[in-house]
């Protein structure tokens, strides 16, 4: 097959680590209210607020720090200190300007496929993070474009193709959510890889399409991407 004409990337625990930061304030969340006696299981109330409030809220640092607020006024039964709300406030800062750890890899992979391709970032999140991210991970100069969306659906990528003029058969995904990264791509009859994370919020986690599915590809590290992308665009062996 010809070279893709746009090899994209999710950011989040694809490029560099993120959920990390998420657990880090959940545990400090259930550390505030254990001084309240709250012996509900905090990240399941916290994950329901969140999936109650994605609608209003959307992704990111910002809503999830709502949503945290929220969480502790419910479990503490409005008891929950101007000090402890305080507490949560300086968690979600230090989330926002922590320093960018890019993923083992990362860095050599995404260096060595821009200098053959056109490199897209397509991330969902708070605007104004993300790109803060993006400027401090010292990628920002190897993408060609950077999309940040509000959501990832099928139509979010099927719009983002059109804008660009890309088929679908010339446009390569890679990232660590099922729901967010590969499905919605496949279903457009594009090519995605799914590459693990350790860490990976229980709004992304489901099952990985079936081993042979048409343009899906598992790898174990993002290592192992530019000799796939070579695999891909140099076709099938042929036989004699």
């Amino acid at each position: 097959m010809a070279p893709f004409k746009i090899i994209a990337f999710d950011a989040d625990d694809t490029l560099w680590h993120t959920e990390r930061l998420y657990v880090e304030a959940q545990d400090g969340l259930k550390n505030i209210l254990a001084s309240y006696g709250a012996d509900q299981d905090v990240h399941a109330r916290l994950y329901a607020t969140e999936m109650r409030n994605l609608e209003t809220y959307g992704y990111g640092i910002k809503s999830f720090t709502l949503s945290m607020i929220e969480t502790a006024i419910e479990l503490s039964g409005g008891r929950i200190s101007a000090a402890d709300i305080l507490s949560i406030i300086d968690s979600a800062r230090r989330m926002i300007t922590a320093d960018v750890h890019l993923l083992e890899h990362v860095a050599r992979a995404v260096t060595e496929l821009a200098a053959h391709h056109t490199l897209m970032l397509i991330t969902k999140g708070d605007l104004r993070d993300q790109e803060s991210k993006v400027a401090r991970s010292g990628l920002a100069q190897s993408f060609g474009h950077i999309e940040i969306v509000s959501d990832k659906k099928s139509a979010t990528y099927r719009s983002i193709l059109e804008r660009y003029g890309v088929p679908p058969a010339d446009f390569l995904m890679v990232g660590n959510s099922i729901p967010s990264d590969i499905q919605p791509v496949l279903e457009l009859g594009a090519s995605a890889v799914y590459i693990p994370h350790e860490l990976t919020w229980a709004y992304d986690a489901a099952d990985a399409p079936p081993t042979g599915k048409p343009g899906f590809h598992q790898l174990e590290s993002i290592g192992e991407l530019p000799a796939l992308v070579t695999r891909l665009e140099s076709g099938p062996p042929s036989t004699p």
